[in-house]
């Protein structure tokens, strides 16, 4: 038996008014999302507990069969073991955007999708300025990177209760009541505010505004945590994985529950992302692997961008490019399952994660067929397929 998972990022939402009251996964062109669900069914489930926070962290978690309320320690630390990064008892790994506040409100939660290169060289300016042995800055894939907290032995001054807010929660929004709070918030707090004095003047940002870009005018601290113990996929299920991302947040959690992660060229975690060549080597990896895993980021950044437009176009580039084949691809192998869900949902009203039921969609050898024809989440909201604790489906995918 084969196994596919493709999970368009945040592509769950609200009826849009610019779409005459459709979601944008009613709106959008997506045969192939709605041939799952007339050769199978159609379901809902929620990956957020309304206790945690609604990121892409503990949503994923929840979706790969892993009950967060059990192994959700922060977020960061997903990313830290994408880049193979070792954290010991005492050591808490923070994720560090880089972002542009002008007038304390947050315009551009990417620092204008700041190249890696960009990146770079402006967290080697702050590490340079660094006189706190305990701290290292990590570059990762443009604006996303870390903030390294070595305790060697001692108590470390955060804790699980540190407040801190996702960059990409405040789009548009005044930034003045989200900086950290708690224990260990000095720190972090102070660290942007030199940040902002650091990259003022620096070569890269006065580059930056002159081609008319956004600048990086600070880092921004959040998603602090220690690493999670997860008991390999495998253990729990019997099956090996592979997983497809361009996101380290998904790489980390492959590399925790003992899944091989698929580096694909040309995909970028944005809306310009290599769609082809993401169904391709999903389609390479059946031959090697019992379960292939696809996820994309690019209806979520369309979301966090408000871009109705981008968000359906997003959709309808999964579909053509990599459910439809990899659903051929699958059903030519024999038995086979196929699953396509988002992790969470993000409506472009807020720009921002929330919580709440996400469609799923599921066919294959052994799913039972409904009556439903479409995938979207008015139909999935009439299925009696409901899973209220979302980490439960990946049993019932795997038909256990």
């Amino acid at each position: 038996m084969k196994y596919a998972i493709i999970i368009p990022d945040g592509c769950a939402d609200e009826p849009q008014e610019s779409l005459q009251g459709k979601t944008p996964l009613q709106a959008a062109q997506i045969p192939a999302m709605d041939a799952v669900v007339q050769a199978g069914l159609v379901g809902r489930a929620n990956n957020v507990p309304a206790h945690l926070p609604p990121g892409s962290d503990v949503a994923n978690l929840s979706l790969l069969g892993y009950d967060p309320n059990t192994y959700f320690t922060g977020r960061a630390p997903l990313e830290a073991a994408a880049q193979g990064i070792d954290l010991g008892p005492e050591d808490w790994a923070i994720r560090c955007n880089l972002v542009t506040v002008q007038d304390q409100v947050m315009k551009d939660f990417t620092a204008g999708h700041i190249s890696t290169e960009e990146a770079t060289v402006l967290l080697a300016a702050a590490q340079e300025a660094l006189s706190d042995p305990r701290l290292e800055f990590v570059p990762g894939v443009s604006y996303r990177n870390l903030l390294l907290y070595r305790g060697a032995g001692q108590p470390a001054p955060f804790t699980m209760e540190t407040r801190t807010t996702p960059p990409h929660d405040l789009t548009d929004k005044s930034v003045s009541d989200d900086f950290p709070r708690g224990a260990g918030s000095a720190m972090l707090n102070e660290l942007m505010a030199e940040s902002m004095a650091l990259f003022a003047e620096h070569p890269i940002n006065q580059a930056r505004l002159a081609q008319g870009k956004l600048p990086a005018t600070n880092i921004w601290l959040w998603g602090l945590g220690k690493t999670p113990s997860l008991t390999p996929f495998f253990d729990l299920h019997g099956k090996h994985g592979k997983m497809i991302t361009a996101v380290d947040l998904l790489r980390g959690l492959a590399a925790l529950i003992g899944w091989e992660r698929i580096e694909v060229p040309g995909a970028t975690g944005y809306t310009d992302t290599d769609y082809a060549a993401k169904g391709r080597y999903a389609i390479d990896a059946l031959d090697t692997t019992d379960i292939i895993c696809v996820h994309v980021e690019a209806t979520d950044e369309a979301s966090h961008e408000g871009d109705v437009a981008g968000k359906i176009a997003g959709l309808e580039q999964i579909d053509q490019h990599i459910v439809a084949p990899l659903h051929a691809a699958l059903k030519a192998r024999g038995d086979y399952r196929i699953l396509v869900t988002p992790d969470h949902p993000t409506p472009l009203r807020t720009k921002t994660h929330s919580h709440g039921y996400v469609p799923f969609a599921m066919a294959g050898s052994g799913v039972e067929v409904d009556a439903a024809q479409t995938y979207d989440e008015v139909t999935a909201g009439a299925s009696p397929h409901e899973f209220l604790e979302g980490c439960q489906l990946m049993s019932f995918f795997l038909g256990e």
